[in-house]
């Protein structure tokens, strides 16, 4: 007997469609994005009330000619020289951010670690593991999902490693 497809639920993303798929315990937030605002991350951490230091941006580097893709916590920001080290490569820098849109299938600001169109190695901030669960984008802006960071790092085969800075 085949199996029916799963309906994908009115406004989910490639994100929560791929959290679901894999059976993983998530809870999404939403709230009402301000184009204003001067920081994605910190946006989101303001409007879900939760610490800066549980909610992580998703970065996407070239390292060595590769993209690759970072998540570490929006309180801080992404240390180059760990991310290339902790994928064996010699140079990180920031990856043109329309080849990161067109490379992930989402828009920066709402870019997340999970559901891409190509899925690219990932580095996933070592402090991470230091919380039960913390907030990534859900695939938009104005939309986070909450996870345990063990799944997300065996979702997105990430390596953890101290790639973030204070």
């Amino acid at each position: 007997m085949a199996k029916k497809a799963k309906k994908q639920q009115p406004g989910g993303t490639p994100a929560t469609v791929a959290l679901t798929a894999a059976g993983v315990d998530y809870t999404v937030h939403s709230y009402d994005h301000d184009p204003s605002h001067p920081s994605y991350g910190e946006e989101a951490a303001e409007a879900m009330g939760v610490s800066p230091e549980r909610v992580f941006k998703t970065l996407v580097a070239d390292v060595d000619g590769a993209l690759t893709v970072a998540v570490v916590p929006v309180a801080g920001s992404l240390d180059l020289k760990a991310l290339a080290s902790a994928v064996g490569g010699k140079k990180a820098v920031m990856a043109d951010p329309a080849l990161a849109e067109r490379t992930t299938g989402y828009v920066r600001g709402g870019i997340s670690p999970l559901g891409q169109r190509k899925r690219l190695p990932t580095v996933l901030d070592a402090s991470a593991s230091s919380h039960p669960t913390i907030c990534v984008s859900a695939g938009r802006r104005g939309l986070e999902v909450e996870l345990a960071p063990a799944d997300l790092a065996a979702l997105t085969a990430a390596v953890l490693a101290p790639v973030g800075r204070a």
